[in-house]
């Protein structure tokens, strides 16, 4: 597997994401037409936000899968939060309907599921473990020299 890093003015990275959000009370309100137009509004507005990048995207009646490649200058929650109201503001504009079955304009539930996506544990607390024992050594040899 190839690592693609990207690059701020002051750093390197590779931050990848896997989020989870549901509607309200889990109802399946985002049925052919509705997921469809999640899935456009989805693109256009991590447009937005510079250098953030939807990697894959699964609308489901009653959730939405999304890998996201959020850069270290925005928080997972300021991105979340951005997402979730600026939907749920376009779908009552789209969708009106939608009114009567969520008031006071709050389509998505609270909270959301989040877990990070790169290498995994075990590598890199093996990567760790290798430093440290490598800085060791390092130290011991300037000892003898």
């Amino acid at each position: 597997m190839t690592r693609q890093f990207k690059k701020l003015s002051h750093s390197i990275y590779e931050c990848k994401y896997h989020v989870v959000l549901c509607p309200k009370y889990r109802y399946r309100i985002l049925q052919p037409d509705v997921r469809s137009y999640v899935t456009q509004q989805v693109y256009r507005l991590c447009e937005q936000k510079d250098r953030l990048e939807v990697l894959e995207l699964n609308v489901q009646a009653d959730h939405v899968h999304l890998v996201l490649w959020i850069p270290p200058k925005y928080a997972v929650s300021e991105v979340m939060g951005f997402l979730k109201g600026k939907l749920a503001l376009r779908l009552f504009d789209r969708f009106p309907e939608l009114r009567k079955r969520y008031w006071g304009q709050h389509v998505w539930s609270r909270g959301y599921c989040v877990s990070t996506v790169g290498l995994d544990e075990e590598r890199i607390r093996k990567y760790v473990a290798w430093q440290a024992q490598k800085a060791q050594h390092a130290h011991q040899e300037r000892l003898f020299d």
